[in-house]
């Protein structure tokens, strides 16, 4: 047993994590968008992260200059890193 599970229940959480800015950005071909879809179903865990996501990503849509301005200088350059940094494909 290799602790996977078997190829009918998906891809693994872990597979599905490094995906879901690509799933939100509508940026997955059909299939893999479908795999994802299937896995999200049957996994609260990886529904629970993608609310996540889409919280973050909800939250980083309304900083302002002004915002970002006022954090602390090393803060400010992890937060924009990691906002503009590309993604892995």
């Amino acid at each position: 047993m290799t602790g996977r599970p078997p190829a009918s229940a998906g891809r693994r959480c872990i597979e599905l994590v490094e995906l879901l800015t690509a799933y939100l950005d509508d940026a997955l071909d059909a299939q893999t968008r479908r795999d994802v879809e299937e896995h999200l179903r049957g996994c609260a865990g990886c529904r629970a992260a993608l609310a996540q996501w889409r919280a973050v990503a909800g939250l980083a849509g309304r900083l302002t200059a002004a915002d970002v301005a006022d954090l602390d200088p090393y803060v400010r350059e992890r937060l924009l890193a990691t906002l503009t940094s590309p993604r892995r494909r």
